[in-house]
């Protein structure tokens, strides 16, 4: 029988905010050195363009009225007051999470800059004034409105704060929706998105799990290598769904025994024992210990 259910608290207020900008406080200073960096120069054009797209997030100051901290878009603050604006929409966060926070939002990832794009373009933004405000030509701005297109919305979802090249997702197309799937998570469990890598995928890929349903011939590979890639990679996808399976189980047993080691680690007598008759043990204890925990 499970217990009452707990509500869950809102991360932000319902509605947006406009702040002055001489109440919002900042958490850092933004170097002369970032600010002339190319990136910096693409926001201010950008605001410059077609205004904040994506509104700063602060909390209120819990003690001073009218005071707000900058948790989020310090860039587009610091653009804003050197352009002599006033004030600026915020979202403003429920809670004052400013040690955290920036560790858990992603910098832009394409997924993210397409949903942007086609939201600029739906408040009636043009093509050639979104080229403008990020330093880019049409044809760049028209492959990341499509960037979805031909994409299954279960793979767009696993990679949706994942940074690839636009490249990478020509090469995703050619795969039908669950192999999309496998491939996505193929992707995230090795960590690498490159384009080479989402080739080699495809090339793995049997014919019936392409869409056109044969693969174009690949120059430096017989037909001999493309069948060896195919079983590997169906082995791979094998292994991988039995580490999945398996891998809650396997981490807690890990934090358990981390947690015991820690507990032997702490009593003075065990490591002086260890040192003198044990040390290659003792050394394999601290680095087990020093393991990083995944959040």
């Amino acid at each position: 029988m499970t217990g009452p259910h707990k509500s869950i608290a809102q991360a932000f207020e319902n509605a947006t905010l406009r702040i002055n900008l001489s109440e919002i406080l900042p958490l850092r200073e933004v170097s002369d050195q970032v600010k002339k960096s190319v990136k910096y120069a693409q926001i201010a054009a950008s605001i410059g363009e077609v205004g904040i797209i994506e509104p700063p997030v602060v909390v209120r100051d819990p003690h001073i009225p009218d005071q707000y901290h900058l948790l989020d878009g310090h860039l587009r603050v610091q653009i804003l007051i050197e352009r002599g604006d006033s004030e600026v929409v915020c979202l403003v966060a429920t809670q004052d999470e400013a040690f955290t926070y920036n560790k858990r939002v992603n910098r832009i990832a394409i997924i993210q800059e397409h949903k942007m794009i086609l939201n600029a373009i739906r408040k009636g933004v043009s093509e050639e004034r979104l080229a403008r405000a990020l330093n880019v030509n049409i044809a760049n701005i028209r492959s990341k409105r499509n960037l979805l297109r031909g994409i299954c919305p279960e793979a767009a979802a696993l990679l949706n704060d994942k940074h690839l090249p636009l490249a990478a997702f020509v090469e995703l197309r050619k795969l039908k929706p669950l192999r999309q799937i496998e491939a996505a998570e193929l992707m995230i469990a090795m960590n690498r998105f490159s384009t080479g890598y989402a080739k080699s995928l495809v090339a793995a890929t049997s014919e019936d799990q392409l869409v056109e349903g044969r693969r174009k011939i690949m120059k430096g590979l017989t037909s001999e290598q493309i069948a060896l890639m195919e079983r590997e990679s169906a082995s791979l996808d094998r292994e991988f769904k039995l580490v999945e399976q398996t891998y809650g189980a396997d981490h807690l047993d890990l934090v358990l025994a981390i947690g015991y080691v820690n507990r032997l680690l702490s009593n003075a007598r065990i490591v002086r024992y260890l040192a003198h008759h044990h040390s290659d043990i003792l050394g394999e204890f601290q680095k087990i210990v020093d393991v990083p925990q995944a959040a």
